[in-house]
């Protein structure tokens, strides 16, 4: 979204299509269930063109763990698996220390929730409704709590799409259809 939105605030894109997708089946092993539940396959896509102020992106904050120890630790991958999707002896299956990636994952989204808010002049009780990513409901209530914000203003569909994909395209689009996501008309 923030790269689609470069591309409309310079002029070199009226609209921008931004698709998300993954494929971790081919990565999982069922007989681990601490962590097969956790991942799956999805796609979603959102067409972006520009917005009156004061609607569209306020401000965003880039962030990735993909070469620290964090990742290494905690969630773990066959270095070959994108080369090679199987392997006999199952070492391209994603493997996971649950319980410490909890802890980095709410540290995470909260600190990033915060800069994100402190580079739009925001607080939190300026937030009308807050779209976490999909991936735990238990991250979601912890982050909710550390931010302070009352159930309703955080939305999930974790629990309506477990056996689904979550992806947080479908978390928009259901907040346009129901009502609880509307067009801002001042700031």
């Amino acid at each position: 979204m923030t790269v689609a939105e470069q591309f409309i605030r310079t002029g070199a894109s009226k609209y921008v299509l931004v698709i998300g997708a993954e494929l971790l089946s081919r990565y999982l092993d069922y007989h681990d269930r601490a962590t097969c539940v956790i991942f799956g396959d999805g796609v979603a896509a959102a067409v972006f063109g520009a917005v009156e102020p004061p609607s569209g992106i306020l401000a965003h904050e880039l962030h990735t763990k993909a070469s620290t120890r964090i990742t290494s630790s905690y969630l773990l991958r066959h270095r070959h698996a994108c080369v090679l999707p199987y392997v006999e002896d199952g070492s391209h299956y994603i493997k996971m220390r649950g319980n410490e990636l909890f802890k980095v994952a709410v540290r995470s989204l909260e600190d990033v929730s915060r800069q994100v808010l402190k580079n739009a002049g925001l607080t939190t009780d300026d937030i009308d409704i807050f779209i976490p990513h999909q991936a735990n409901q238990r991250i979601t209530e912890a982050v909710r709590e550390r931010l302070g914000l009352s159930s309703e203003k955080v939305y999930s569909n974790i629990s309506a799409l477990e056996t689904l994909l979550r992806v947080n395209s479908i978390c928009l689009d259901e907040c346009v259809q129901n009502g609880r996501l509307k067009k801002v008309t001042s700031c």
